[in-house]
Order: C-alpha cells, then sequence, then structure tokens
C-alpha cells in the first residue's frame, strides 16, 4: 500500500465534474496527458492530480479527507487511495497510514481504541470502523421548527443528547453560546444530506451505524454491543473491569430477570441470551417476522434496524407515561457521520410502525387531536366497535389515539363486560368477573397500573387446604397428590402427541382412565383424605378452564402453554380492573344500551343496525362481543359467516364460573390461616368438588373482613336454580365446617354472581371442546374483507380466558385495521 510520498501541488476538484470523468487508476505520465488535452477549458489543469473513490457506485466525483489527522492529509486534492466510509464520507490514505502505521503519532490511539473494541465487541476492530467510530464529525439538525437544516459539527466537537436537543444554527458550541449576527439559519445546507434520502444511499454504507451511550445500553449488558446496533467503545457498553466476556456473559445468563434502577420490575422488554418462554420479549439481535416485513431492505444487515429498534422500547420502558413521539428519541440517536441523518429518518418509521403494532405507546394514553401517534394518512377511516368490554375498549383507545374516528356501540347499560367490580363493600373493590392478573412480567396490565400508579398486590404462595371439620391438611399430603395430579396430566400430554382432533376425548375421561391405570399398575392404595385431596386439584383445574372436565378437549385442554406465556408474579389487583377499563374508556365516544342486531357488510360501507332500528354507515365494524352470543347467532350477517368460521366458533366452550363474596364483622380466620391470600377447601367428596373449593382474602392489609370463592364445574349447575340466600347459606355451611373450632358469624354483606343469565354476556371464559383445536381462536379471529374484524379472549390463540388477552386482541385488531 502505498504511503502517499508522491507529493503534488494540489488544487480544489470543481464539484460539477462527471464522476466518470477521470479514470480510477492513472500513472503521473496518463494524467499529464489528460491534463494537456484539457488545456483549452483551464490552464491550470496540467497542475491537477488526483484519485476517485474505487467503491464501485460512489457518486463522490471528488472526494475530501473529514479525518485531517496527518500533516500531509490530502484534503480535497491527491492521495494514492481513498477509503469509503459512505459517498459522501472518505478518507484519505495518508489519514490512514497516520493511524495504523505503528511509527506514526496516531498508532497509539488506534491500538488503545482497538483493545477496547476487542474485549467488548464481536465485529472486526478496523481501521475503518475507527474512523467511523471515532473520526467522523457529528452531524445535528437544527432545533428551529423554520429551519430544519442539518450542520456538520467541528471535529472536536462531542454531540450530546443536551446539544442535540437544544442546537440552533450558528451556536457556539465550546462554550454553549449562541453566535450573534447574521442569520446562521439562511446559510444553505450541505449538498450531501440531501442524498442521505435517497434509498441507494444506505446500500453503499460501509459500515452499519452502532450508537454511542443507548439508553438500550443497561438492559442489553448480556450482549456484544455491537450485535445490537451499540459502540463497543461506548462506556456505557463496557464490561465489568477483570473480568472476560465469557465470564460476564455466563454471570448474566444465569440471572433470570435483568432489570434497570429505578424502572418497574415487571418491565423485562429483551430476552438475555439463551432466554426463552417469556410472552411479549424480543430478541434485541434478530428482527422478528413482522418487523423483517415491514423492513426488508434491512434482512441482509439488521444491525441499524435492532440500534433504533432496542433504544425505543427502552425509551418508552423508561417513561411509559407520556407518548413517545420522535422528536423525544432524535436527540438519543448519538452517532458519527451522515448516516445519524438517515437514523432520524428511519427511527420515524420504525416509531410508527412499533406504536401501530401496539409494542410502545399503548396503555392508558390518552393524547389530543393534535398529538395523534400515527402520521395523518391512517386518519382517513371510520370504525364501529360492537361491545365495550375489554377488547373493544382497547382497539377504542388505539385506534383514537391514532387519530381514526370510533364510535363504540355497547348493549349493557354500563362497560367493561366481564370486568364488572362492586365497591360497595366498606373500604375494598371486589371483582365480580376477573381481579387476579396471571403472570406481571410485561404483561400490559402491569403497564397501564404503572402509568395509573397503581400498586399490585403479589399474592403468596401459601394455600392451605382445611378439610371439614376443620383440620388442615398434612403439607406432604398435598405435595404428593399434587405431583401424582401433575404426572397425571405429563401422561395426557404424552398420549395426545400423534393424536387427530377425530381421536380426541373429553380430558375428564382421560384422566380417569390414566389414573385407574396407574392403581393397577402400581399396586399404590391411596388414603380417603388423599383421593379428597386429589378432587381438590381437579376442582382447580375445572376452575382453570371454566368448565366440567367433561367438556374439555383432552388434545386441546392447554393449547396455549405451547406460546411465550406471562412469566413472574401472580397479583391481585385491589383496585380492580374497572380501574383500568374506566381509563381506556376516558374521552371515547361510547353509546350504552344499544344493542347490535345485524351487520351487513355486502356494500361499499359496513351497515350496523341496533335494536332501536338505528343504522350506522362505517367503513369496518370490530365485533368484541362473548363467544357465547356468537354461537346463539345475536348478531345476523349479511353475508352470513363462512362455514370455516362458524364450526371453529362452535368448536369453543363458553365456560362459566361463578363467585360470592362476603363482608364479615370480624376476621375469624385470621389465627388459623396466618396471613395467607387464600385457602382451599378440600371437598367431602366428588360430586361437590366445585362448591367454594378456594376462598380468597380479599384485604392485603387485614383490615377489612371480606372473603370470596368461586363456584365452578357441576356445581355451577348446582346452585343455578338456587336464590342468592340459599347460595349464601351453603357458602355458610362449608366456612363453619372449615372453621368447626370457633364460632363463624354472619355476614353483614354479600353477592353472588349470575354470569349465565346476563342475557349479554352468558360465559366466563372460553375453553376448547372435545374435537375443537386451538386453531378455532385463530380462525375467529380473522377477519372478512378487511371489513369486519373480530376481537376478545376468544380470539386470542395465546392469551385466552383472561383480561390481558381481551385487551391484546383489541390491540392487534387496531393494528389491522390502521394497516388496511
Amino acid at each position: 500500500m502505498s504511503t502517499g510520498r508522491l507529493r503534488t501541488k494540489k488544487k480544489a476538484c470543481s464539484s460539477d465534474q462527471s464522476p466518470d470523468s477521470l479514470p480510477v487508476r492513472s500513472s503521473g505520465r496518463q494524467v499529464k496527458k489528460k491534463a494537456a488535452e484539457a488545456a483549452d477549458d483551464d490552464d491550470e489543469a496540467s497542475e491537477k492530480k488526483y484519485r476517485k473513490c474505487e467503491k464501485a457506485g460512489c457518486t463522490a466525483t471528488c472526494p475530501v479527507c473529514f479525518a485531517s489527522a496527518a500533516e500531509r492529509c490530502a484534503k480535497n486534492g491527491y492521495t494514492s487511495r481513498w477509503y469509503h466510509l459512505s459517498c459522501g464520507e472518505h478518507f484519505c490514505n495518508e489519514c490512514f497510514d497516520h493511524y495504523y502505521r505503528s511509527h506514526k503519532d496516531g498508532y497509539e490511539k488506534y491500538t488503545a481504541w482497538k483493545r477496547i473494541w476487542t474485549s467488548n465487541g464481536k465485529s472486526e476492530p478496523s481501521p475503518k470502523a475507527f474512523m467511523a467510530d471515532q473520526q467522523l464529525p457529528y452531524w445535528v439538525q437544527c432545533t428551529k421548527p423554520e429551519c430544519g437544516k442539518w450542520r456538520q459539527l467541528t471535529k472536536e466537537i462531542q454531540l450530546t443528547p443536551q446539544i442535540a436537543k437544544t442546537y440552533r444554527c450558528g451556536m457556539k458550541l465550546n462554550n454553549s453560546t449562541k453566535t450573534e449576527g447574521s442569520d446562521q439559519c439562511s446559510m444553505p445546507e450541505d449538498l450531501r444530506v440531501a442524498e442521505v434520502s435517497d434509498h441507494w444511499w444506505y446500500s453503499m454504507l460501509i459500515l452499519p451505524p452502532l450508537l454511542k451511550d443507548s439508553v438500550a445500553a443497561p438492559f442489553l449488558a448480556a450482549y456484544y454491543p455491537d450485535c445490537v446496533g451499540m459502540s463497543p467503545s461506548c462506556t456505557s457498553t463496557n464490561r465489568l473491569p477483570g473480568e472476560s466476556n465469557l465470564v460476564k456473559l455466563e454471570h448474566l445468563k444465569s440471572v433470570a430477570n435483568v432489570t434497570v434502577a429505578g424502572m418497574n420490575k415487571y418491565f423485562q422488554p429483551f430476552y438475555q441470551p439463551n432466554e426463552c418462554g417469556k410472552a411479549l420479549c424480543v430478541r434485541p439481535d434478530v428482527m422478528e417476522l413482522d418487523e423483517l416485513y415491514e423492513f426488508p431492505e434491512y434482512s441482509r444487515d439488521p444491525t441499524m434496524y435492532l440500534a433504533l429498534r432496542n433504544l425505543i422500547l427502552a425509551l418508552w420502558y423508561t417513561n411509559c407515561k407520556e407518548a413517545l413521539t420522535p422528536q423525544k428519541c432524535i436527540h438519543h440517536i448519538i452517532v458519527r457521520g451522515l448516516v445519524r441523518i438517515r437514523c432520524v429518518q428511519e427511527m420515524e418509521r420504525i416509531l410508527y410502525f412499533m406504536t401501530r403494532k401496539g409494542l410502545i405507546n399503548t396503555g392508558i394514553l390518552s393524547v389530543s387531536p393534535d398529538q395523534y401517534l400515527l402520521p395523518k394518512e391512517y386518519h382517513n377511516k371510520s370504525v364501529i366497535i360492537v361491545g365495550a368490554g375489554a377488547a373493544g375498549l382497547a382497539a377504542g383507545r388505539q385506534l383514537h389515539n391514532f387519530g381514526i374516528k370510533v364510535i363504540v356501540l355497547e348493549a349493557k347499560d354500563r362497560i367493561g363486560g366481564r370486568v364488572w367490580d362492586d365497591k360497595t363493600f366498606t373500604g375494598v373493590t371486589v371483582g365480580r368477573g376477573a381481579q387476579i392478573v396471571n403472570g406481571c412480567v410485561n404483561n400490559p396490565m402491569a403497564l397501564m397500573c404503572e402509568q395509573l400508579g397503581i400498586k399490585m398486590h403479589k399474592l403468596g404462595e401459601k394455600c392451605d387446604l382445611i378439610q371439614e371439620g376443620g383440620r388442615i391438611t398434612d403439607p406432604t399430603i398435598d405435595k404428593r397428590m399434587d405431583f401424582h395430579f401433575n404426572a397425571i396430566l405429563d401422561v395426557v400430554s404424552e398420549w395426545r402427541k400423534d393424536k387427530t382432533q377425530h381421536q380426541d376425548v373429553p380430558l375428564g375421561e382421560k384422566i380417569q382412565e390414566i389414573y385407574k391405570a396407574f392403581i393397577q399398575e402400581s399396586g399404590i392404595q391411596f388414603s380417603e383424605l388423599e383421593e379428597k385431596v386429589l378432587q381438590f386439584h381437579l376442582s382447580n383445574l375445572e376452575y382453570a378452564c371454566g368448565s366440567n372436565l367433561s367438556q374439555v378437549s383432552a388434545r386441546s385442554w392447554d393449547h396455549n402453554e405451547f406460546f411465550a406465556q406471562f412469566a413472574g408474579d401472580h397479583t391481585l389487583l385491589t383496585v380492580g380492573y374497572s380501574t383500568v377499563i374506566e381509563k381506556l374508556a376516558e374521552g371515547l365516544d361510547i353509546r350504552l344500551n344499544f344493542p347490535v342486531q345485524s351487520i351487513d357488510y355486502s356494500g361499499e360501507e359496513v351497515q350496523v343496525t341496533t335494536a332501536d332500528g338505528t343504522v350506522w354507515t362505517t367503513q369496518k365494524v370490530l365485533v368484541t362481543v362473548p363467544l357465547a352470543l356468537l354461537q346463539k347467532n345475536a348478531i345476523q350477517f349479511n353475508p352470513p359467516l363462512s362455514e370455516k368460521k362458524i364450526k371453529a366458533i362452535n368448536s369453543l366452550g363458553a365456560g362459566v364460573i361463578e363467585k360470592i363474596a362476603l363482608q364479615f364483622p370480624y376476621r375469624f380466620w385470621d389465627s388459623k390461616i396466618q396471613g395467607a391470600d387464600f385457602f382451599g377447601h378440600v371437598p367431602p367428596n366428588s360430586s361437590q368438588r366445585g362448591l367454594f373449593s378456594v376462598f380468597y382474602d380479599m384485604d392485603p392489609e387485614g383490615k377489612e373482613s371480606i372473603l370470596m370463592s368461586v363456584v365452578t364445574g357441576d356445581a355451577v349447575t348446582t346452585i343455578k336454580n338456587l336464590d342468592d340466600q340459599q347460595v349464601l347459606q351453603q357458602c355458610m355451611t362449608v366456612l363453619r365446617e372449615l372453621f368447626k373450632e370457633q364460632e363463624v358469624p354472619d355476614p353483614v354483606k354479600f353477592f353472588v354472581t349470575r354470569w349465565s343469565n346476563d342475557p349479554w354476556l352468558q360465559m366466563a371464559y372460553s375453553f376448547v371442546k372435545t374435537g375443537g383445536s386451538g386453531e378455532a381462536y385463530d380462525m375467529i379471529a380473522e377477519d372478512i374483507q378487511g371489513k369486519v374484524f373480530f376481537a376478545g379472549e376468544a380470539t386470542n390463540r395465546h392469551f385466552p380466558q383472561t383480561v390481558t388477552g381481551a385487551y391484546l386482541s383489541g390491540v392487534r385488531e387496531a393494528s389491522k385495521i390502521a394497516a388496511f
């Protein structure tokens, strides 16, 4: 490689020369010959010697060295070789030598950088990487709304978020004062800036941008920084001193939950290396399928996309109480060179995509019309949402925040659907419907609680099983039967592996068959108490399914367990889900007492007719009614739903559980239960196994005296024909048996739910019936002609049966509607 010893008189190359006007490589004699031929046009041309960039397709007619490091830097004149970083950024061979040759002044700086890069990063610490990471000047945009021009900072200026946030044209950054005098904004923008936006510019970039001091760094300390879009030379991405990469990585891999100081412990947006199975988590070093579909240009090298996506996610979880806008992200993009301009442009695209998908800017955010979360091209839609439950309100909130016109039609005289909180008990909210959050890590309910400043009460694991007669069951018996119960379910899992839907059998039948076979083969005889404890675990399974096990599919009863589920604590939402639901509904156009009777989507627009005869016209409609209403054809569709969709709707079961809550004059259970959040009731026989199997203490602070219990399985049918007072008497009989050694007072207040009798609900949550499949959830969720969409827990294959699942289905459909 030439050391640049050939010295020539340098003269600036005019900017209007054709890229093809000179050969790529020429001897001195050839250059002179060319210059002589052009003498008529330019008398001084014979003194000009220079080279073009050798990168094929580079548009730089006359490269200029940005480094100016070597004493004999070529500037914009001759060098034996130009090194290309982008179409507007090159450094000369003399500056290359200045850092790369061991006898040159810059060598020590280069080797010091190389040591840091090698210890932290995975990519090659090349001279080009050094120049891009350490020597390229920063570019910054003027923050005056009427200007917005990009300016190149001088080489010695280190860009910071504060500078990026406040920069104005002409600002002197050395002492943070502004230059007075002529309007610096009137100065023209560098011509190279316009090129950066062209589609081909990025393909000519030699190295992907690596962000410095990214907000994502604390989340991603277990990764090589350059594999997740960050610079390995940056102090915020340095590994622990004295530790090798391997040791540090192994240490971090062993930490299940990597949390960031001051952040909600339930926010874990990124998988750690070798971690899997955590819902709503992303791989920081890999693009997801929908991301690749949306941004195919990054499929070959996703580094830039990952850098920006990871930054956006980290910024959102750092402050989820305010909408994340492009303006809030821009000043956190710290990267050298013209590519920063491209990053800012791409960040806006990525941020809008992530907003539309509900990955950020979600929850109970409320935005004003001048702050809609998506650009104007998304606003020209109108949507009617049928149902104001969790799914309908989630979609309504998202679409409203996107800038799309929404009307919500609700049959009942209240919002919430199967979320219905009773606030008439002294000092405590009791959910007639859902109140527990199962798995809080990345759960959108945890996000919304953070946005609202609500504390979630972690439920303890202790659950004493009390027998009728008052004795607490020996924990070893409970553990033993729990082991056998799970072993039976493991055999069911093994059995179903090669079974088709036609070979399906009821789960209850399959459990009984396996249990009998085990007894015969092992010769083990369970005691009467052990048999009763097994019945308790079966009642818990019926609680989870919302049905007697004779109705449930043995092949698909836990179909969603094959997908990543929400990890972490189970919590009691002491303020009730309605607090979240009411906040989601704020500012939405919700019409109560408007049952929808028919949806006609045969024309250009969709016509929705309500029970009072009103016809509503809209572009799109989102149906979020409970599965039980779809099964009973409560809404007439024109054209009718396809056979495939109807079959899917009927292959799921509309599960029912009921609740009873009781307020007592004092906490009679405290001495026996000793601070546990719940206790179990061992049924006296299998026919009574779903009657009040678990009692929940509804006041974690232990001040109020309220218990809540559930009725599941066949017991639901048992109480259906009883009045509330008779159900209460049955419950009190059970409680007095469980606390036989003491006086159990009469309750001062109580309620019994009747979900199965509610004409607009008729169920609690869905399950897969025998012969059905988890695929039914996806089939019900399929839209019709881009006009009629479906949401609700029975359309969420990954998270059915939960408020979270319903909420996420609403977010999912809002994303689809916005994209159409």
